[in-house]
């Protein structure tokens, strides 16, 4: 369960009335992951936290990285072993708490953040990164996505972020070389957003308006505004 009380367990078993599929089940390694690796900015030893059903982490051991894949919620976990397997790909998953990172101290060089730092409050936040640290080796780059404030306040997500808020927040532990607005790939329409209006999935509903602002890719899932954040561990 995260911080801000959304069960992932229950959402990744399909019992939270949210749709057939995860909304950023994208069957694919996110178009930003794809791109720092094809540029070169990828290490050896990989952290993917809060790595979901796996595809960013299958997609970096692909490419010969180690990778270590990490989720709070075990069907994840269980998924991504799976598609690891049918890929014929190496992966080590693991369920661990995003907060401590037990048992992985000192070990990577690379953490890929896609999509979790926006599920945690501003307590869990502060753990969370001097968790990465402890599980870092000096010198070690984080890439992080996050949803931008430039999101509706009515989006379905605990928390965005202005570019101020992330300086602040993780320019105490790491140095941040950059810090940019990027393009988050999902799995989901407007429509079926709108669709979880009506099974009370949500505790705010969305508004339809506020939706017809985002940018949608060739089958009409919706683009979604981030930070893409790069920053160095001293």
């Amino acid at each position: 369960m995260d911080e801000d009380g959304v069960d992932f367990e229950q959402l990744y078993q399909g019992n939270l009335g949210v749709g057939p599929h995860m909304p950023w089940d994208i069957g694919a390694p996110q178009p930003l992951v794809v791109e720092l690796e094809d540029a070169g900015e990828i290490g050896q030893d990989v952290l993917d936290v809060g790595c979901g059903l796996g595809d960013n982490a299958i997609f970096l051991a692909s490419r010969g990285h180690r990778v270590t894949g990490v989720d709070g919620a075990p069907t994840a976990i269980r998924q991504a072993r799976e598609r690891a397997v049918a890929q014929g790909v190496e992966v080590e998953f693991a369920v661990a708490e995003a907060t401590r990172l037990d048992g992985f101290e000192n070990r990577f060089d690379t953490v890929v953040d896609s999509a979790l730092y926006h599920c945690l409050n501003e307590p869990a936040r502060n753990d969370y990164l001097a968790a990465l640290v402890r599980a870092t080796k000096p010198g070690a780059r984080l890439h992080l996505f996050c949803f931008s404030d430039e999101l509706p306040d009515s989006f379905p997500s605990p928390f965005l972020f202005s570019e101020a808020g992330l300086r602040e927040t993780i320019g105490k532990s790491w140095t941040i070389t950059r810090l940019r607005p990027a393009v988050y790939a999902s799995a989901t329409t407007a429509a079926d957003l709108l669709a979880t209006n009506e099974t009370g999935a949500l505790s705010q509903p969305i508004d339809p308006e506020a939706l017809a602002g985002l940018g949608v890719d060739e089958r009409g899932n919706l683009q979604l505004p981030v930070w893409q954040l790069t920053a160095v561990r001293p």
